[in-house]
C-alpha cells in the first residue's frame, strides 16, 4: 500500500518530500495538496508518466493535463509568448488558483496528451506543492480524482480512488475551500485576429475579479446579450 506522508509532522514532511522527488524522477505518481484541491502529479517532460496519470484518472489523451509551475519565469520558458494582459492576469493572480492556456513553447519536446499545441499552466499558493516544483521543475497535475467522481479534499478521499497507481501522497489536512481553480484560454491574445479571453471553467476566481483586470478583453459575461 503506498504511504500518506502527513506534511504537518515536520519529520513525516522531510520524509515525504523525499521520497516524492524520488517517484517523481523515476517517473511514479505523487500526490500533493494545492491552494485548491489535492492533485495527482507526474514529471512534464516523460510522456510514460503522463500517460500514467492519465490512466490513473480513467482520461484519454483528449484531455490533457495542467502544468504547475514554481514562477513566471518558468511560465515563460513554457508558453511562446507571454502577452501583457496574461502579465496582468499573472501579478493579480499568482500563485493563485488560476489556470492560464497559451500556446506552447514550440521547440519543447514533451507529450501531455492532444494539446493543439497549448498548455494550461498555474503557479499553486502552497508551500509543500512549491517546494517541490522547485526541486522537480514542471509538473502535470490533474486533480486528484477518478473522472466523473469528485475531486478530493483530503489525501485519503484521494487514496479511495487512485489507490495503488499512485506511489506516494503527501497531506497537508483537509483543502482549504475544496474549489477547483478557474481555466482561462488566453491563447488569441498570441497572433489572434480577434484577441478574447475565454472562461473554459469557472472556480476559484470570479468572472467579476478577471474582468476587473481584462477588461472588454474578457469575453461577455453567459447572461449578457451579444453585441455582435
Amino acid at each position: 500500500m503506498s504511504p500518506i506522508f502527513d506534511c504537518r509532522d515536520e519529520a513525516q514532511l522531510l520524509s515525504g518530500m523525499r521520497h516524492a522527488r524520488q517517484a517523481i524522477g523515476r517517473g511514479e505518481l505523487v500526490v500533493i495538496p494545492t491552494d485548491t484541491v489535492y492533485g495527482v502529479a507526474a514529471d512534464a517532460f516523460s510522456a510514460t508518466a503522463v500517460q500514467r496519470l492519465l490512466d490513473a484518472k480513467g482520461r484519454t489523451r483528449q484531455m490533457p493535463p495542467p502544468v504547475l509551475v514554481a514562477g513566471i519565469a518558468t511560465l515563460r520558458a513554457l508558453v511562446a509568448e507571454v502577452p501583457e494582459p496574461v502579465e496582468r492576469l499573472v501579478e493579480e493572480f499568482w500563485p493563485g488558483g488560476l489556470t492560464i492556456v497559451l500556446p506552447a513553447q514550440p521547440s519543447l519536446s514533451w507529450d501531455l496528451g492532444e494539446t493543439r499545441g497549448t498548455v494550461a499552466v498555474r503557479m499553486p499558493a502552497h508551500r509543500i506543492a512549491l517546494e517541490l516544483l522547485e526541486e522537480t521543475g514542471p509538473l502535470a497535475v490533474s486533480s486528484a480524482n477518478r473522472t466523473g467522481m469528485a475531486a478530493a479534499i483530503a489525501p485519503e478521499d484521494a487514496e479511495d480512488m487512485l489507490g495503488d497507481s499512485v506511489a506516494v501522497y503527501l497531506g497537508d489536512g483537509m483543502s482549504t475551500d475544496g474549489i477547483a481553480s478557474t481555466i482561462v484560454d488566453a491563447t488569441s491574445l498570441v497572433g489572434g485576429s480577434k484577441p478574447v479571453v475565454r472562461v473554459l471553467r469557472e472556480g476559484a476566481v470570479s468572472r467579476e475579479r478577471l474582468r476587473e483586470v481584462l477588461g472588454d478583453l474578457l469575453e461577455p459575461d453567459p447572461d449578457e446579450p451579444s453585441t455582435s
